[in-house]
């Protein structure tokens, strides 16, 4: 009988993309299934989830110069970008 859930490997390989919530609906169930059985990929989740938030915490207080952000506005609006 083959379980319908995915492995450890399909799962890391979400993980990424599951965090972004780039995942489809179906994926997403996936990675959760997963979750709930797996405490190896949990822990590995968790330890992701917690260096984004560091990570994202770090870079709300950076500041940048308003000319930076006015030249990547420009850059990103161009027909050539």
């Amino acid at each position: 009988m083959k379980l319908d859930r995915y492995t450890c490997l399909e799962t890391v390989h979400r993980l990424d993309d599951y965090l972004d919530r780039e995942l489809s609906g179906s994926e997403t169930i996936e990675v959760e299934r997963h979750l709930e059985v797996c405490d190896r990929c949990l822990a590995r989740f968790r330890f992701e989830a917690a260096v984004l938030d560091q990570l994202r915490g770090k870079l709300r207080r950076v500041s940048v110069p308003e000319t930076l952000v006015a030249r990547l506005r420009l850059a990103l609006h161009s027909p050539n970008a």
